[in-house]
């Protein structure tokens, strides 16, 4: 087991420097709604997500343009990776409250 540990730390150190070197981009969820509804951001880049949940009802983020789906409790915040991109529109929902937590990603 201990010769495998440099092997696991060579593989996995990358992964985890490039997740920290990551530019970071927040939505807020308030009211049922994302804000902003509309999130610009770089094109052929892995980026960090930040979602804020201010509303008292739990709210599940998810998209069927990319891979992602993520509960977020109510009153806190969670931090997903996502990407990269190609340059293009990506929509994004709150699957709990459909008719009202919509967004898009614009990628450029």
């Amino acid at each position: 087991m201990k010769r495998l540990l440099p092997l696991v730390l060579a593989i996995l150190l990358p992964l985890l420097a490039s997740a920290a070197d990551a530019p970071s981009y927040t939505l807020t969820l308030k009211d049922h709604r994302y804000q902003p509804n509309e999130l610009r951001i770089p094109a052929n880049v892995r980026i960090k997500l930040e979602l804020i949940n201010q509303d008292p009802s739990p709210e599940e983020f998810e998209s069927n343009d990319f891979p992602a789906e993520k509960i977020v409790m109510p009153n806190s915040r969670i931090s997903l990776f996502i990407g990269p991109f190609k340059p293009g529109r990506y929509r994004f929902y709150g699957d709990f409250h459909q008719p009202t937590a919509q967004g898009m990603l614009v990628v450029e």
